[in-house]
């Protein structure tokens, strides 16, 4: 049960975004909706979490059975956990918090997290934040990554305690360190924004590199945003391409968008007005309102078979489509 990973600060429309005519790569900074927000949601836990377990959302996510297993959660985590996905009611949510307080009793840090979550999420019993920091400062006492994650959105938001960036910025950079994916895309995004510490493009790329290096899908989108910008790093089309593209694999609503434009105007890639097509249809269909002006201009340029073709490909990759998270300063 960690602050949901998604839960990073976020420019989960990301702040900048990039929008491009239909020949030309053109950038426009919109504001940063969602990015370092001082509304904040009532509870600190996703309604979500009362159905199943969740990847993303506004709240906080239970740890995979597995992953508890993997780091030493042992029996009770696992079968919290598993209770905690198959769960239809508040009595079986409090079972399963039952079972995760087994686990952090006996000192198993991805218990101690999941018990968190169930006592700010108030299952079982009143909800309690108290409650909740003590066990993810237990957790965060033996380096676990997942709990300096969570104590960083904490702060972050203030919820549960004073907000406090700067106390947000040394957890998310504590979560970094030990390999935490949220917490470097965090840790990066607080970095670009000055919040926290001083502002630092340069520190930002090299954690959002890393971050995207291990594969998380916003990081490699911010990157090559920064790439194509030269913010903090040598402006290279290529490599920003090369990013973008990565993110659009895995299904970045944006990074569909950019890389759709990218083609369109030849930037960092040969130009394929079909492809681009393909790209920003894929994103249209994950729901961004932006590409049908993109793509009517593009329609022109294609004989209706290659139409067809684009939006076939489009939509056998609605497979991958994945909302965008809330990133470090709000995933």
């Amino acid at each position: 049960m960690t602050f949901s990973r998604r839960f990073t600060p976020h420019r989960s429309l990301p702040g900048r975004l990039l929008i491009f005519s239909a020949l030309a790569l053109c950038i426009c900074l919109l504001p940063q909706s969602g990015a370092a927000q001082e509304e904040r949601p009532a509870t600190c836990v996703s309604s979500d979490l009362a159905r199943l377990i969740v990847t993303e959302g506004k709240g906080v996510r239970v740890l995979a059975a597995e992953a508890a297993s993997r780091d030493g959660g042992g029996r009770e985590n696992t079968k919290g956990t598993q209770v905690v996905r198959e769960a239809k009611s508040s009595r079986e949510l409090a079972e399963a918090r039952k079972w995760f307080e087994k686990g952090a009793r006996k000192g198993f840090p991805a218990a101690q997290v999941n018990l968190a979550v169930a006592a700010f999420a108030g299952w079982g019993g009143e909800a309690n934040a108290g409650t909740a920091l003590y066990w993810l400062t237990a957790a965060a006492e033996q380096h676990y990554a997942p709990a300096y994650f969570d104590l960083g959105v904490l702060y972050f938001k203030g919820c549960g305690v004073r907000q406090d960036y700067q106390q947000a910025f040394q957890y998310f950079a504590a979560g970094a360190k030990e390999g935490d994916l949220g917490a470097q895309v965090n840790l990066a995004y607080f970095y670009n924004n000055g919040l926290g510490t001083k502002k630092d493009d340069a520190a930002a790329a090299t954690w959002y590199r890393r971050a995207a290096e291990g594969g998380d899908a916003r990081a490699q989108f911010f990157l090559a945003d920064m790439i194509l910008r030269g913010e903090g790093v040598a402006q290279d089309d290529a490599a920003a391409f090369a990013w973008f593209e990565k993110s659009a694999r895995q299904g970045h609503t944006l990074a569909r968008l950019m890389l759709g434009a990218m083609y369109a105007a030849g930037r960092g890639v040969a130009k394929d007005v079909q492809a681009a097509y393909m790209w920003m249809s894929a994103a249209e269909l994950q729901g961004e309102p932006r590409a049908r002006a993109l793509l009517a201009p593009l329609e022109k340029q294609l004989m209706p078979v290659q139409i067809a073709e684009a939006k076939e490909r489009a939509k056998s990759l609605e497979s991958t489509a994945r909302p965008i998270g809330e990133v470090a300063a709000l995933h």
